[in-house]
């Protein structure tokens, strides 16, 4: 293995400067970042899963009506089938909201940071940790590529 190339890319070296602190709360930001995400990922899912138990439903009302019970059958039309799942909202209404009112602008403050914090640089605590866990020159604990460029 060509060793002067067996480390982290420049974009996952610290600049100059940046705290040990700093790369910490950068990676304390970044982590919780990621949680919204697999949130925002549990809320697609909710979104598409309420949506397939509202179509699942027209499978119902045809059944209890083919069935002899047309009352039934009405009741789940009138009054479970696209219904709101909150007050005035379908899910694709509140999966609109978290992106506007929490998921972007968390997005956003958080490349504001790393560009203002880090030079644009991410995930250095991670890559930080990479670089400490890793044994140099074995060749399943490399830093990066073998094609990667060295910039």
């Amino acid at each position: 293995m060509d060793l002067h190339r067996d480390g982290p890319d420049r974009a996952h070296q610290r600049p100059a400067g940046v705290s040990d602190e700093t790369v910490e709360a950068l990676g304390a930001l970044s982590k919780a970042l990621e949680i919204t995400e697999r949130a925002r990922g549990h809320l697609y899912s909710f979104h598409q899963m309420t949506g397939s138990a509202d179509l699942q439903l027209d499978q119902a009302v045809q059944l209890l009506r083919k069935s002899g019970h047309p009352e039934w059958a009405d009741r789940v039309r009138s009054e479970i089938l696209g219904r709101n799942v909150i007050p005035g909202h379908w899910t694709f209404q509140i999966v609109e909201a978290y992106d506007a009112t929490y998921h972007r602008p968390f997005t956003h403050l958080n490349r504001e940071a790393v560009n203002q914090l880090a030079q644009g640089r991410d995930h250095l605590y991670e890559a930080e940790m990479k670089e400490a866990r890793r044994t140099v020159g074995h060749p399943d604990h490399a830093a990066r590529p073998a094609d990667a460029p060295l910039e």
